[in-house]
């Protein structure tokens, strides 16, 4: 038995990347990044004069396939690893990102007939266009007390596909009618690769509603949202969903020929990327939170009872390890809050201090806030820049309450830092309430590596110890012990995901640990917080007035250009 390896491939917002990793060891011997050539699409359809309403978020699936062969051929080359070593691919993705394609799996946005209609492009995850869709899910199952809606905190999010689907539906029938199928992304890269369509049970339970064991929401609650909707998951969707931890296929030797590895290549059945953090992380009992913090920030924890948590992702039965349940809560920006006010809130002095002391700006503006002592810049910020996926609303905005003439960026930039830390001890209560105790916390993600200030932050306002995970690339790592385990003992890889867990991952925790005196003033800060979360999430809240003239100015320049 040689030294065996695997490829986990790490599908995110903004670009992929591939590790390629000893199966025996977990040690990572290569890695490549690639960014999206045509990034997020929010302005217009690539080439065109397209213009893309407000709460849009597009993307290109071709450059899913560009990114996938230069990070795989890039890192073969940079280890001089035999392509017969190589047993097996596991891939993470964002979800719910969704596609329609036709009978072949091209997708609609390439085929000439469509590729002007935005409905035919990659409906990326934090695409929110698709709010109206949502309600409609929604209070039509709450009206007719559908079972499934229980798993979801009791809503959908329009993040996910029925909702995506019924916007497509509503918008564009003539897309609708010529899609063959709507697929998430991470299952169409699945597709790519074994030239089969095997869809990922972790996608499909988490944002396709669907239930190991009751299956789709029914025809009959479909058909209440649109005539036309009554067979979608007969006409558009597939039957063929199969668990986390098993084999989807091998290459295909047209994949095998381009990423330059064999048809003996086994391909792990897909996972959402955040889901995979945990498995990369290396957590497998209960009473632990995976924080996967990115663009985005999803939590994760798993437990051995189903409860129906209050505003949750999702709660899916072998959703992440089998024989438990798995759970998933999230706050929709992260380090995208973050971006935005180093982006476009940082002055020219500043940067002129940060190049002087060969700082990014976002080291010299961590730098300066930890300068600063608890509630020292009088303000508080609710992390609602991309909507509130615990109160299930895309219709909220990010707010900072105690702005004056002496504010100064770190200020701002500090509030921006806690408020993600009051977001998640939001969620840590409603899981307290519901009976799921949390007593350690895992991060893991570019966001927890890069920011010492934040890890301690989120210590001191949750009051949990904070592991941060040293793996790197935790998501891809993930991936990675899942194709170790599609290749299976037979060509050297593992039998189960708990046992590749013990034998490929193993790091030093770093670990923050909560200041007693600064718990006892982010505990009265953190009531303020909760004052805002409450009074804003209300229908005629201020936050709700401005999205609604943003709307109306919106749709009358529409009707005036018509």
């Amino acid at each position: 038995m040689g030294t065996k390896y695997v490829f986990g491939i790490d599908f995110g917002t903004e670009s992929a990347r591939a590790i390629l990793v000893n199966v025996q060891n977990g040690s990572i011997v290569s890695s490549a990044v690639s960014p999206y050539p045509h990034g997020v699409i929010t302005d217009s359809l690539p080439g065109t004069d397209i213009k893309l309403q407000p709460q849009w978020a597009l993307q290109n699936p071709n450059d899913y396939l560009h990114t996938l062969r230069e990070t795989v051929t890039n890192c073969l080359a940079d280890s001089m690893i035999k392509k017969e070593e190589v047993i097996g691919i596991g891939v993470d993705f964002t979800a719910s990102t969704i596609l329609p394609v036709d009978g072949s799996g091209i997708p609609l946005c390439l085929c000439p007939d469509y590729k002007e209609n935005p409905h035919s492009w990659v409906k990326l995850w934090k695409h929110h266009a698709a709010d109206k869709e949502a309600a409609l899910i929604n209070s039509s199952g709450a009206e007719r007390s559908e079972s499934f809606l229980q798993r979801y905190g009791g809503e959908l999010s329009e993040e996910w596909m029925f909702p995506k689907m019924l916007q497509v539906l509503n918008e564009a029938p003539e897309i609708y009618e010529a899609a063959d199928r709507f697929i998430e992304a991470g299952d169409w890269i699945t597709m790519q690769l074994i030239g089969a369509d095997i869809r990922s049970s972790c996608m499909a339970g988490y944002k396709g509603s669907w239930s190991k064991r009751e299956g789709y929401p029914s025809n009959e609650f479909l058909k209440t949202l649109h005539p036309g909707f009554e067979k979608a998951v007969q006409e558009k969707l597939s039957a063929k969903i199969y668990p986390v931890g098993s084999r989807a296929g091998f290459l295909t030797n047209k994949m095998a020929e381009e990423l330059g590895l064999t048809e003996n290549t086994a391909v792990a059945v897909g996972i959402i990327d955040a889901h995979a953090a945990v498995i990369g992380a290396g957590v497998d009992a209960p009473k632990k939170m995976v924080m996967a913090m990115g663009t985005s920030i999803c939590h994760m924890c798993i437990d051995e009872e189903e409860r129906f948590v209050p505003g949750i992702s999702g709660v899916v039965e072998d959703g992440i390890l089998p024989g438990y349940y798995a759970y998933e809560a999230g706050q929709s920006a992260g380090g995208d809050s973050l971006a935005w006010f180093i982006n476009h809130c940082v002055p020219d002095y500043l940067s002129r201090e940060a190049e002087a002391a060969g700082l990014s700006l976002y080291q010299l503006m961590e730098k300066k806030a930890s300068g600063l002592m608890p509630g020292e810049h009088g303000l508080v910020a609710l992390d609602w820049w991309n909507g509130n996926r615990l109160l299930k609303d895309p219709n909220l905005s990010g707010t900072i309450l105690g702005l004056t003439l002496g504010t100064k960026p770190e200020h701002i930039y500090r509030a921006l830092l806690e408020s993600l830390a009051f977001g998640a001890r939001k969620i840590l209560q409603v899981f307290d309430e519901s009976g799921i105790i949390i007593d350690e916390l895992y991060a893991c993600g570019g966001l927890a590596e890069k920011n010492k200030l934040l890890m301690q932050l989120f210590a001191d306002i949750t009051g949990k110890n904070v592991h941060v995970v040293s793996v790197p690339h935790t998501c891809a790592m993930g991936a990675a012990v899942l194709a170790a385990v599609a290749a299976g003992k037979e060509q050297d890889g593992w039998d189960s995901i708990n046992e590749a867990i013990q034998k490929m991952i193993h790091y030093d925790n770093e670990v923050y640990k909560p200041i007693p005196e600064n718990q006892t003033i982010y505990h009265q800060i953190f009531e303020v917080y909760d004052g805002l979360h409450y009074e804003f999430a209300q229908k005629n809240s201020p936050v709700k007035a401005l999205l609604a003239i943003q709307r109306n100015l919106a749709a009358g320049q529409k009707e005036v250009t018509k």
